[in-house]
């Protein structure tokens, strides 16, 4: 079976880029049906449901799985970066967020802070909750898993 995908040339490369592109259509539509606004800039933009970055990885993880073998050390090195990707999202940017939270609120709040030191609001919604980092990794997985038997 050809593996040079439909894209780029690289199967395993083009199922996590549609991997990501479907995460961020469904985080955008799912913004869109729960707050009814259409915000665009979710389409690009990192947090909520789903987790476009666990679906990339874990798409480029099941697809090299599906093509090179599930014992292939590629896939082993694959799948824990994966893991490592989610722990992230989950943990590391996640509390990132949560800081950025309180520095908006002292930003704001604190009438003596010097204007140079406010600078721009940061942005809030860096990392996931577990449930958006597994749905995320579900559909990743699922165009991993599925796409090399279409392509």
């Amino acid at each position: 079976m050809d593996h040079t995908g439909f894209l780029t040339g690289n199967l395993t490369l083009d199922l996590a880029i549609l991997a990501w592109s479907a995460a961020q259509v469904l985080k955008t539509l799912l913004h869109w049906v729960t707050n009814r606004n259409l915000d665009l800039r979710k389409m690009i933009g990192s947090g909520n449901m789903p987790s476009s970055h666990s679906a990339f990885i874990c798409a480029a993880s099941a697809s090299i799985g599906q093509v090179c073998g599930w014992r292939d050390p590629l896939f082993s090195l694959s799948a824990a970066i994966a893991l490592v990707v989610m722990y992230d999202a989950c943990n590391v940017r996640r509390a990132a967020g949560e800081q950025a939270k309180v520095i908006n609120y002292v930003r704001e709040h604190w009438d003596d802070l010097p204007q140079e030191l406010k600078g721009k609001k940061l942005n809030e919604e860096l990392g996931h909750t577990l449930p958006q980092v597994l749905m995320g990794a579900l559909l990743g997985t699922a165009i991993g898993l599925v796409g090399p038997m279409i392509w």
